[in-house]
């Protein structure tokens, strides 16, 4: 065991984990000596005799489970982009495990009294530590009797089993319902490289034909080129055939399970215990500002609808209005999407566009590191410095898509910033994007242009993070907070003072055309009926599910129905729109961290609209940088979030510039 690779910090520069020498069979072997440790380091807490002090009650705390976190740092962040049958089946063992070690940990009634009675210091960053967590612990159960602690652990133990075989399944079914076609006529409308990455897709399957991956939304991104109907209908309903079989059982026990947790924790609903940690502070509030939109929203989608209708020469079908919806765009705003996309090579976009961004705004300069290595083929590393050259952190890019990577686009940390453990910020932005077989670039879409940006927005708060300690570091912020940074970032993509740097012809060399790029810009909002009601009816099913009693959530039978009722009470139903994620194949709520959270996407955009004015009104574009990295970005969890907005913005936040980007300006918000 001595020579276990995760049983020590790495050698390497940041700790990056040595890849090349980790195998499952050491995170296996290391997670029992892990947690031995951690029961060690917390027993030696609460035998010292005395009074206790912040530094052998609260800094030992924080300094101790680092081989813990090494190990469940590996594992989880290669599960999500590089797992494996074994991987999957170690991780299901492990898992609940750690929740009951979570559990035992927070329920520690001697532990729980050193925190209760150690003085604090006088410093802010200790103060807000100490709150954050006197309420962890309350909220884990601290003050529930033996009876309630033990069907806590119960419920948590098999809460975290579920959430782990429930993005399991998904990503199964995500690699058993990829489509196949077996003729290339059907894929018209797709360039060649992605016609050639369908071949190639095939062949890796062992199949004949040309296989198309489901994308983790319910609209999939090749319905907007396709010409072909029934492709768009092949892809667009195997979407929203995951998990249907798979999934059920398994949703419906997490939302009863949630509840059943609330109640005996002292709360109406999952929703309310979610929501009192976060900025919105009470679910409430997140319901009104999703239900105050919903139906402005559903009548722009409507008439959206009813206009590319009239283009397509017939009432769409759901498979087809994003197709339609596209050829409005390129109709109004002359925009050729594949033509547009020749201006976005991933490899410019990210140096000269993500980074280019950064250094302007922050002063930071991103530079490779070929000596070092991530984990899988195609996985990038590079260093991030700050403007005297000292180093930062590491950044980790996987963009490529692969069977063993689940959908969509995240930002996680191997190694968090803390001044009390002395590390350094190694972080890693995911996306699934399809490469050309030939090697060249793939050449993005706006969207994911877009997200690149948004996911670097991740990157820089965890990276820029300058905080004591680690529970109160970079993303470690309520989820309604921490899209704040990330939305705030994707404002920059299309910025004049950007875009001009990275958009060049990938043949030609030629910058954008200002008119190609005013009519990107002028037509940014077109849409937003129908990107806002997908959303809203994703956000909505989600409250819907977790603002149930355990009672309620017990009657609850018919998934469908129970995702209709909800979008009826808000007043969002419009015909052919699916919700972004349905129930069954929603991993933010049943396989991730978003449950009764998925709101906090919109109420991050608020602050982002309202915080992106400020950043246009600017006079000096690198000191206003300098301001939201000082007040937003190296905070972490470090200081109240109203008050970081306020010191920020000098003011509360204001809406409006959020209802005029959604196109929603004459709505008015409640305030509950």
């Amino acid at each position: 065991m001595t020579s276990n690779p995760l049983l020590a910090p790495s050698p390497l520069p940041y700790q990056l984990p040595d890849f090349r020498a980790i195998r499952l069979e050491h995170a296996v072997e290391a997670v029992d000596v892990a947690l031995a440790e951690q029961r060690a380091e917390i027993a030696a807490i609460t035998a010292r005799p005395g009074a206790p002090t912040w530094e052998d009650t609260v800094e030992a705390l924080e300094s101790s489970g680092a081989a813990l976190d090494r190990v469940t740092a590996w594992l989880f962040n290669l599960q999500g982009t590089d797992s494996t049958e074994e991987m999957d089946a170690a991780i299901s063992e492990i898992v609940p495990r750690l929740s009951a070690h979570s559990d035992a940990i927070y329920q520690y009634g001697a532990l729980y009294q050193r925190l209760l009675d150690v003085p604090v210091p006088d410093d802010a960053e200790s103060a807000r530590l100490h709150e954050l967590l006197l309420r962890r612990f309350t909220r884990r159960g601290a003050d529930l009797d033996a009876a309630g602690k033990a069907r806590l652990a119960e419920i948590n133990q098999r809460l975290s089993t579920l959430s782990e075989q429930f993005g399991r399944s998904l990503l199964a079914d995500t690699r058993e319902l990829a489509v196949l076609f077996d003729d290339p006529a059907a894929l018209a409308g797709l360039s060649d490289s992605r016609i050639a990455s369908a071949k190639a897709a095939a062949e890796e399957a062992g199949k004949e034909g040309w296989l198309i991956p489901v994308e983790l939304p319910t609209v999939q991104s090749d319905q907007l080129v396709l010409t072909n109907p029934e492709a768009r209908a092949a892809l667009y309903e195997a979407s929203q055939r995951r998990g249907v079989e798979s999934n059920r059982a398994n949703l419906m026990e997490q939302v009863r399970l949630r509840a059943e947790r609330a109640r005996l924790l002292g709360y109406g609903t999952h929703a309310d215990y979610v929501i009192a940690e976060e900025t919105a502070g009470t679910a409430g509030a997140a319901r009104s500002l999703l239900f105050d939109l919903a139906p402005a929203a559903a009548a722009n989608a409507d008439a959206e609808r009813k206009l590319a209708g009239e283009l397509a020469g017939e009432d769409l079908a759901a498979a087809d209005w994003p197709y339609w919806q596209a050829k409005v765009r390129e109709r109004d705003y002359s925009l050729d999407e594949e033509e547009l996309s020749k201006y976005f090579p991933l490899d410019r976009v990210l140096v000269d566009g993500v980074f280019h961004a950064a250094h302007l705004l922050y002063g930071i300069t991103v530079i490779p590191r070929g000596d070092l290595h991530g984990y899988a083929e195609g996985v990038d590393v590079w260093e991030v410095l700050d403007t005297d050259g000292e180093g930062l952190g590491l950044l980790l890019t996987d963009y490529r898509a692969r069977p063993s990577k689940r959908g969509g686009a995240w930002m996680t940390s191997f190694v968090r910033q803390s001044r009390l453990l002395g590390t350094r910020p190694v972080v890693v932005n995911v996306m699934s994007i399809t490469h050309p077989v030939d090697g060249s670039q793939p050449l993005l879409t706006v969207d994911q242009v877009t997200t690149l940006f948004h996911e670097f927005g991740h990157a820089l708060h965890g990276l820029l993070s300058d905080v004591r300690y680690p529970t109160l570091a970079g993303t470690n912020v309520p989820r309604d907070w921490v899209e704040f940074p990330s939305q705030i970032n994707e404002n920059w993509a299309f910025d004049p003072s950007v875009v001009r740097n990275y958009a060049r012809h990938v043949d030609t060399g030629e910058t954008i055309p200002a008119s190609l790029l005013d009519a990107v810009t002028a037509s940014r909002q077109f849409g937003q009926g129908f990107a806002t009601s997908e959303y809203l009816a994703a956000a909505i099913i989600d409250l819907a599910w977790h603002s149930l009693t355990p009672e309620q959530a017990a009657a609850v039978s018919d998934i469908e129905r129970f995702e209709q009722d909800a979008l009826e009470e808000a007043g969002l139903i419009v015909d052919e729109l699916a919700p972004r994620y349905r129930s069954t194949y929603f991993n933010h709520i049943f396989g991730g961290g978003y449950s009764a959270g998925y709101y906090s996407y919109l109420w991050a955009e608020a602050l982002d609209a309202d915080g992106f004015d400020w950043f246009a009104q600017a006079p000096d574009l690198r000191e206003a940088g300098e301001q939201f990295r000082s007040h937003i970005l190296s905070r972490g969890a470090s200081l109240d979030y109203a008050d970081a907005f306020r010191a920020l913005r000098g003011r509360d936040k204001d809406v409006a510039p959020l209802l005029r980007r959604r196109g929603l300006a004459g709505v008015a918000l409640g305030t509950s």
